[in-house]
């Protein structure tokens, strides 16, 4: 069993910076993957970056890259998403997820999941 937990977000204003925390924990062994997905009102939920919990590597779709970064800390089972220079088309329901491989960016590829805190980017 793998629980995953998000906490952080909230209301920021555009050009703000905002960091969102993830716990992964429990049977992680086969969850090498700390993945964040988002979704907009309206639209399908979308990958936007993940890390290998070993190794460090990361991920980033190009709609955040270069604005995003996302680390992790196994000495506390936890995976962060550092969000700078936000914009109001950030606005979504940010989700963590914990998945085998990660490079794999589609929802399939991850398994377990949280909640999703809602990040609202004023103008």
């Amino acid at each position: 069993q793998v629980h995953v937990a998000e906490s952080g977000g909230g209301l920021v204003q555009a050009g703000g910076s905002l960091r969102l925390s993830c716990v992964v924990a429990g049977r992680t062994y086969s969850s090498d993957a700390g993945g964040w997905f988002r979704q907009a009102p309206g639209k399908e939920r979308e990958f936007i970056g993940s890390i290998s919990r070993s190794s460090g590597s990361t991920k980033y779709a190009d709609s955040v890259k270069g604005r995003f970064t996302i680390t992790r800390d196994n000495a506390n089972d936890m995976v962060y998403l550092q969000m700078n220079s936000l914009k109001p088309e950030d606005t979504a329901v940010y989700y963590c997820a914990a998945g085998r491989r990660w490079l794999h960016t589609a929802e399939s590829d991850y398994v377990n999941w949280g909640q999703g805190p809602q990040v609202t980017v004023s103008t």
